[in-house]
């Protein structure tokens, strides 16, 4: 009907911004609240040490938490605030990328409705990790692209859209290694027949090649020192590796409970309609940006038992703009309940992390280890156990380190020490702390201050050590005990 655009885009406008605003300021309580998960940690302590690529990840994500913690790595709470900030505006960056490939406002803007309140951006994108940096860069390259494609071959408007594709998809890739999907997709898209003459033009493979710059000192690095990110992710954490049917359950129940049942039923009628729209040059690009990461890491997923289910997220993200620019529409009422699910299982998710007598409508069989939200808690209380614990008299800078049994625990230690004392680890395979502080350089301290917890059990025994003496910090919520942390001072015999 004539003049029902405008109300129904000041709707969808009016429903994203009120979403937005509420996950905005639920994610600064948060951020106010709780501390790193095990691998933002991680993450967080690869700005103490600048290197252009980790045995996870490529650096983008350590020059972003070296940038919010001011030269070092940032506090939980500095580091929350810029992604709470970040991850609100993802769902508005997703329906300017649904606008730049055609869709009308209302469509863009009720798509980016839903994409806020799927788990996986709602809770997954408050993290500081590479997928918030991927997201944003991912959604972005395609924006660009597809402004690109509908505008007329070899035009400046072209010409930017090209250049600034091809830019974003090498800080896609300097973000997470799947970012290096999309310099197949852009191709694939630009070789195809509805974009042929802006294949016969340079602005599309300048673009990939300005991209590429931006790789280029990853690629290097990795080069010279072996590839080590290659190794540890395809070999190193491989021992138990093989299809099976357990991977095939957890990849297909990780999309249920990451987007939601409902959101997956929207992605998967978006897939069809990516499939229809083909034949033009953005539902080319827009396909190919599903299709060719799916290719890879499908068969990832099924093949290794530590894969988790939302590495194919990337390839999600295309399915967007697909559902918003094709005719076709779902129907307003699965669209309703799908965003009142996502709402609700995201609002669930906050109320157990953030209410403190949440823990009381735990089941009788309810086991702490197994809760991921209590990696959150309790980490100042063993900081400070620790620090008192390091601080010996007569020692010099170096006398003392401090080591973890694993990653996880050395990543939080180091986040929060700040390189005021040495941290090292004991993990059983090869990690980044192998390089920060070998492992002969601290089985060679004067004095190590072991720290555990229930996971890993005590120290090993080191014959050129003694144990001078042990506590425990016993992190509680809701006054029941869910961590509960060791700290062991072992000396050189000589030293004890």
């Amino acid at each position: 009907m004539p003049g029902s655009a405008a109300p129904a885009d000041r709707r969808a406008l009016a429903a994203l911004a009120a979403a937005s605003a509420a996950l905005l300021a639920t994610r600064l309580v948060a951020a106010a609240h709780v501390g790193f998960g095990d691998a933002e940690a991680l993450y967080a302590s690869y700005a103490l040490h600048p290197q252009p690529a980790y045995l996870d990840h490529p650096g983008l994500v350590g020059v972003v938490a070296r940038l919010a913690g001011h030269g070092s790595s940032p506090s939980p709470l500095a580091a929350h605030v810029v992604t709470s900030l970040l991850a609100t505006a993802f769902p508005w960056l997703a329906a300017l990328g649904c606008r730049a490939a055609g869709a009308t406002w209302s469509r863009s803007l009720a798509a980016a409705l839903v994409v806020a309140v799927a788990p996986e951006i709602a809770i997954g994108l408050f993290a500081l990790t590479p997928d918030l940096l991927l997201a944003l860069a991912w959604t972005g390259t395609l924006a660009c692209a597809a402004v690109g494609l509908r505008s007329t071959p070899r035009s400046g408007r072209a010409t930017v859209g090209f250049a600034a594709a091809g830019l974003l998809a090498g800080v896609a890739a300097a973000s997470k290694v799947t970012g290096l999907a999309l310099f197949a997709v852009l191709p694939v898209a630009y070789a195809g027949a509805p974009a042929r003459a802006h294949a016969r033009s340079v602005a599309p493979w300048l673009g990939l090649a300005a991209g590429l710059v931006i790789v280029a000192p990853i690629a290097t690095f990795e080069a010279r020192t072996g590839w080590p990110m290659l190794r540890h992710r395809l070999i190193d954490t491989q021992p138990d590796a093989g299809v099976s049917l357990r991977n095939a359950a957890a990849l297909v129940g990780g999309q249920l409970a990451y987007l939601s049942p409902l959101i997956a039923v929207l992605a998967a009628l978006a897939a069809r309609e990516a499939w229809r729209a083909r034949r033009d040059a953005v539902g080319r690009l827009l396909l190919a940006s599903v299709v060719v990461p799916l290719a890879a890491l499908v068969p990832l997923c099924l093949w290794s038992r530590v894969a988790e289910p939302h590495w194919i997220a990337p390839a999600l993200l295309g399915l967007v703009a697909a559902a918003a620019r094709t005719p076709w529409a779902p129907s307003r009422r699965l669209v309703a309940a799908a965003v009142a699910l996502g709402g609700a299982m995201v609002a669930a998710v906050h109320a157990w992390v953030l209410v403190p007598g949440a823990l009381r409508l735990a089941p009788a069989s309810y086991e702490a280890r197994l809760d991921l939200s209590n990696e959150l808690r309790g980490w100042p209380q063993v900081v400070e156990a620790v620090r008192a614990e390091a601080q010996l008299p007569g020692t010099e800078p170096g006398d003392v380190v401090v080591v973890g049994p694993h990653w996880v625990i050395c990543a939080q230690l180091e986040a929060a020490l700040r390189g005021s004392v040495p941290v090292g680890c004991d993990t059983p395979v090869a990690d980044d702390f192998d390089v920060w502080l070998p492992r002969p350089r601290w089985r060679d301290a004067e004095f190590v201050v072991w720290v555990s917890d229930e996971r890993f059990g005590p120290p090993p025994a080191v014959p050129t050590y003694v144990e001078l003496r042990s506590r425990h910090v016993t992190i509680l919520r809701d006054g029941r005990a869910v961590r509960r942390f060791t700290l062991t001072l072992l000396a050189r015999r000589a030293q004890a």
